[in-house]
């Protein structure tokens, strides 16, 4: 009887400890954001930041796995490295103006509505249909914007963040699909390696450039180190990680969970108490980006 039991205890505990992976996944994830607004620097020197962190660590993990980060590139691929870079610069350089602009909360709102425009630009240029779950998931995510945008003024910081957050939400979008298509079959590792260091190339000039006239204080510097090894390297492995024992679909809608937790950590930390409409317009976001993650799971680049 307990020799029977066994491989079912076993699975069981393998879940759950999945489902916790999953969840400190979504919580690095989320931290993104408070990370971003606690460092002192503007929106490059964070990006140079967190990418060069992110190359060290994830170089360091590679020389530990014996994993060639050369191997098997060609021409074709080095492009598309450097493509799917350069939107991965565009998505986290608008998400962090988004979060200085705007706060924590509207920014990861605004990245929040990235699965309706993965389902508009597949309408919109590879013709692919869009059904009656995707058809409510772009009307939920809508009707959510609308409620979480304090006011249709451009010059209202809210308004200009949440702007901004679109934007990193429809970078991203164009980064998970050019991801699907184009990346296939290479390495997981190769490829976080190659377009984090093609980010740190492309926002060297700038950041260096702020670096020189405004000097970034010792927490600034280890703020930064947190965001690239734990909220970008950690978490993508941990959620990789957690793909050993769960479906995609689930970890999926565990990250989707990102907007929440980083809600709650900027109401906590920051007082970024958000209205009852913000609430409102929150709640369907989030229901719209589970049931996207529900459906299926465009994604190999972390936010």
């Amino acid at each position: 009887m307990l020799t029977s039991d066994l491989p079912h205890t076993t699975c069981a505990s393998a879940h759950r400890n999945a489902l916790l992976v999953a969840h400190v996944a979504a919580v690095l994830f989320g931290l993104t954001g408070i990370l971003g607004a606690l460092i002192q620097a503007d929106a490059s020197v964070i990006t140079y930041g967190r990418a060069a962190f992110a190359i060290v660590a994830l170089g360091a993990v590679a020389q530990l796995q014996r994993r060639p980060l050369l191997r098997g590139l060609s021409w074709r691929k080095i492009g598309v490295l450097a493509l799917t870079g350069a939107l991965l610069t565009s998505h986290w350089v608008s998400f962090f103006i988004a979060v200085k602009v705007g706060g924590v909360a509207v920014a990861t709102l605004g990245f929040a509505s990235f699965p309706a425009f993965i389902a508009l630009l597949d309408l919109a240029v590879f013709r692919e249909r869009i059904g009656f779950g995707e058809a409510c998931l772009l009307l939920m995510a809508t009707a959510g914007l609308v409620l979480v945008v304090p006011s249709f003024d451009l010059a209202d910081q809210g308004t200009l963040g949440l702007l901004w957050g679109l934007g990193s939400g429809l970078s991203f979008a164009l980064l998970a699909i050019a991801n699907r298509r184009a990346t296939r079959g290479m390495d997981a590792m190769q490829v976080a390696f190659w377009q984090n260091l093609t980010v740190a190339v492309l926002v060297s000039p700038f950041a260096l450039t702020h670096l020189a006239h405004h000097a970034l204080l010792p927490a600034d510097w280890v703020y930064l180190a947190l965001l690239g090894i734990f909220c970008t390297g950690l978490a993508q492995y941990l959620f990789v990680k957690s793909l050993d024992a769960l479906e995609a679909r689930s970890a999926g809608m565990i990250i989707a969970l990102e907007p929440v937790y980083a809600i709650a950590c900027a109401w906590l930390l920051f007082g970024e108490q958000p209205s009852l409409r913000m609430l409102l317009g929150a709640a369907l976001i989030i229901f719209a980006t589970l049931l996207s993650a529900r459906s299926k799971l465009s994604q190999s680049t972390v936010h």
